[in-house]
């Protein structure tokens, strides 16, 4: 399983960028997908998620009407686009693909929970 993103770097304020994620090594249209986030010295946030399908997505409040999530199960990708961008969008971006929720305990756990390795966005003038 891999889930390999791209598309960060440096941007100024009020810029976009568009990130993706590849995904390989299991049936991508069966699994939903998200958009996670960590600033330095913060804890992991979740930013946007979208259905196996594509046809519902959810954001953060705080990018809510400025990212996009989207997907194209042909080509087993997923996409965050980031307009407007704002410093406090500096992170590392991941990509994240779950499904099978259940409990142990208390304890959401996942059938499947596969991650990326991150690509740094910074947004700074």
């Amino acid at each position: 399983v891999q889930l390999v993103e791209s598309g960060g770097g440096l941007v100024q304020p009020g810029g976009s960028l568009r990130l993706s994620c590849a995904a390989s090594g299991f049936t991508f249209s069966r699994l939903g997908m998200n958009w996670y986030r960590q600033a330095p010295g913060k804890e992991r946030e979740l930013v946007a998620t979208i259905n196996s399908a594509g046809g519902s997505t959810n954001y953060a409040d705080s990018v809510k009407g400025r990212f996009t999530i989207s997907r194209d199960n042909a080509k087993n990708t997923v996409y965050l686009q980031m307009n407007s961008l704002k410093p406090e969008d500096t992170a590392v971006y991941y990509c994240n693909a779950r499904s099978g929720l259940y409990y142990s305990g208390l304890i959401p756990r996942y059938d499947y929970d596969y991650w990326g390795q991150g690509t740094q966005v910074t947004v700074s003038s």
